[in-house]
């Protein structure tokens, strides 16, 4: 038998009896792999001659890729945004638990800290890939501190910040380095924001705007200085008015550059966004929608009382609230929870609810060339889920890293 040896040594595993989400439908087909990474069976085949050394039989499972959560403050009792001496433990021990909800990369988010936080935490957790170990780190995500009084939500006041100088010194300041920070949500009403804005994103790091009493004007000024991300939208910024919309404006606004879009994440768990509201979202601009958990500590604890940064929060049921009030203060909700709701609140079809979840956090990322899709030559982390989009398997890499036990 032909040798698969002339390209590669590494062993070629053959994904069968599946619909695999490709080009945004599901299609019956094998998925192959090789080196953690998707194959094209024709080239393997008329180029190489070569063979599948082992068979995954997944009998009859959706197939998709692996979920990307671009917003998620800890869980299992662990919470990104305290200070120790050993915060890649924690980082570590979230990122395992969450691969059983299929999420195989994500971004450890902080909320609004005191400086001594951020510059004990960042340079503690750099980028990696997932693995065995757990799903992979794309970079830290700051909300905060540079946001609304107003628009605080759970963050802690004291600890709030603005531009004093106007500039990138203002953020050095505060986070004492940009290493590692994937995305940092602010609020584009402060003065000098738009220097900040145009700076971040000429670094390659993504802008959000988020707790916020930013008019539509601003938040489009803010776009087109560089922001493309809406943080929880409808949550911690000015409701929709029909005569100034505010940041919700910016899904259907004409101010957008041509060629760019605005992505804008969503709690969907019930809680934090009517269906309603969910559904004016997904119906004017589908393809902006990225599904974020935005899950604290509690995820996976039992009610009572835990810590979000410098809070205390309490649980009750599946609301978490800063203690001793009714102000949301993130969720319990997990990413495969997230997908089965939006998919039945929205009435979207399979492929969109997945894709809120995987293609549209990377295309926000700009990681497409890699995460987000089941394209040849993408990184092969993917998600085996049945009909009822349950995750039965989790793969990083195309090595099986979780798996439903029986």
């Amino acid at each position: 038998m032909p040798s698969n040896k002339s390209v590669s040594d590494a062993p070629i595993t053959q994904f069968i009896n599946c619909r695999i989400l490709r080009d945004h439908r599901l299609q019956r087909e094998d998925l192959w792999v090789r080196d953690g990474r998707i194959l094209d069976p024709e080239k393997l085949f008329f180029d190489e001659q070569g063979y599948a050394d082992k068979r995954v039989d997944c009998e009859g499972s959706i197939i998709a890729p692996g979920f990307i959560d671009v917003q998620i403050n800890g869980g299992y009792g662990i919470d990104f945004s305290q200070a120790s001496e050993d915060v890649n433990t924690g980082v570590s021990f979230v990122a395992k638990k969450i691969l059983e909800h299929g999420v195989t990369s994500f971004c450890p988010t902080l909320v609004t800290s005191p400086p001594a936080v951020y510059h004990k935490v960042l340079p503690q957790v750099k980028v990696h890939n997932g693995g065995a170990h757990g799903a992979g780190v794309l970079g830290f995500h700051l909300e905060g501190p540079f946001i609304s009084v107003e628009k605080k939500g759970a963050h802690p006041e004291q600890f709030l910040r603005t531009f004093q100088s106007g500039g990138i010194e203002d953020l050095m300041e505060a986070y004492g380095s940009l290493d590692n920070v994937t995305m940092v949500t602010l609020a584009p009403e402060l003065a000098s924001s738009q220097s900040v804005v145009r700076e971040l994103s000429q670094r390659g790091i993504t802008v959000s705007l988020g707790h916020s009493v930013a008019n539509l004007s601003q938040a489009e000024d803010a776009v087109q200085h560089g922001a493309t991300f809406i943080t929880h939208l409808f949550n911690a910024m000015l409701p929709f008015h029909h005569r100034d919309p505010g940041i919700v404006g910016l899904l259907t606004s004409d101010q957008v550059p041509a060629g760019r879009t605005v992505y804008y994440g969503m709690i969907a768990d019930g809680i934090h966004t009517n269906p309603a509201a969910l559904r004016i979202a997904h119906r004017a601009h589908p393809s902006g929608l990225v599904l974020v958990t935005d899950a604290i500590t509690a995820m996976g604890l039992p009610p009572g009382r835990h810590t979000l940064g410098q809070q205390v929060i309490e649980i009750q049921g599946l609301h978490a609230y800063v203690a001793g009030t009714n102000t949301l203060c993130g969720s319990i909700a997990t990413m495969d929870m997230c997908i089965r709701h939006f998919k039945q609140a929205s009435g979207c079809s399979v492929e969109e609810a997945l894709e809120a979840a995987s293609l549209h956090p990377a295309q926000l990322l700009g990681i497409t060339h890699r995460k987000g899709n089941l394209d040849y030559s993408s990184d092969a982390d993917l998600v085996l889920l049945d009909d009822a989009l349950n995750v039965k398997a989790t793969y990083i890499s195309g090595e099986e890293v979780w798996r439903k036990g029986p």
